[in-house]
């Protein structure tokens, strides 16, 4: 009877606890009914918070770094000479140069009205310093020396020099650059042609150097000097049309990785990697080689031999 006794009382205090625990457990959860709020409304908070702004586009046409706000300011020198321009006038979209920089315009958002033409000396274009043009365009040989003060696009055009001579000269037959060594050569200041002449052909007398390729050519009709050099489309141009009598003695051969011509800008100009963007698309487009297809002729000249 005792121990009977002691169970009914053990069990009835077990059922004593248990009810405690199963109030205590009920108590538990009704006070922290609200915290469930408080773990919805977080997330709530932070999808309504603000997302991160788009760095903006630099070559949309509004964020392009200008000289002149609204428009592209373009450089060039005077006389403006064919094949790259025609009739001296850079506006009006004809010759090889011309024709390229309205299709760089238009790659970068601008229509023939925005693009504004400014006189640019060749000498003066790659000289360090502030420039007043967005960019220039005039036959620039991209070269190590101008890197340094300037910036240059991609290459536009892989041109090649070449030696004019009249017909009757003594060195129209030559075939080698030693039987050019004799010879009076000149060429325009500042330019790679002179260059050519200096380091490849190191001419036994004096080479003559003129302030444009008008003031070479005079000397040449004048029988002045023996040959110029010039860029082979120049060459072509010139022994079609301005001296029939000249021809194309020879060309030189091609510089490592070729010589190129580059459109040149203010040194570390942001706008050079807007421009290598259309280029690359008027090159993969295929509108580029057709813009050098209409405007300059072949590439038959030999070449000279060492």
């Amino acid at each position: 009877m005792h121990r009977r006794s002691l169970a009914v009382v053990a069990l009835a205090a077990s059922g004593l606890l248990l009810a405690a625990c199963a109030q205590e457990s009920s108590g538990g959860a009704s006070s922290s009914a609200p915290a469930p709020e408080s773990t919805t409304a977080a997330p709530a908070s932070s999808s309504a918070a603000p997302s991160p702004t788009e760095a903006p586009d630099e070559c949309a046409t509004e964020n392009l770094t200008l000289v002149n706000p609204g428009q592209l300011t373009i450089g060039t020198d005077s006389p403006a000479y064919p094949p790259y321009f025609v009739d001296d006038d850079p506006t009006n979209g004809q010759g090889f140069e011309s024709a390229v920089a309205y299709a760089v315009a238009e790659g970068l958002g601008f229509t023939a009205d925005q693009v504004q033409w400014t006189v640019v000396p060749f000498n003066k274009s790659y000289a360090p310093g502030a420039k007043d043009f967005d960019f220039d365009i005039n036959q620039i040989s991209i070269t190590p020396e101008r890197a340094e003060v300037v910036s240059f696009s991609d290459g536009y055009y892989t041109v090649n020099q070449a030696v004019i001579a009249l017909a009757d000269s003594s060195i129209a037959n030559a075939t080698s650059l030693t039987e050019l060594k004799a010879a009076k050569l000149g060429a325009q200041v500042g330019t790679t042609s002179l260059k050519y002449i200096e380091d490849f052909i190191q001419p036994d007398q004096d080479i003559y150097v003129y302030n444009d390729t008008n003031d070479a050519k005079s000397a040449l009709k004048n029988g002045q000097i023996d040959g110029i050099v010039v860029d082979l489309p120049t060459a072509y141009y010139i022994t079609a049309v301005e001296i029939p009598k000249g021809k194309i003695v020879g060309q030189f051969p091609a510089q490592d990785g070729g010589e190129q011509f580059g459109m040149l800008f203010q040194k570390d100009n942001p706008l050079v990697g807007c421009v290598n963007a259309v280029l690359t698309e008027l090159k993969d487009s295929g509108e580029l080689q057709a813009i050098q297809d209409e405007w300059l002729a072949g590439t038959t000249a030999p070449y000279f031999k060492e």
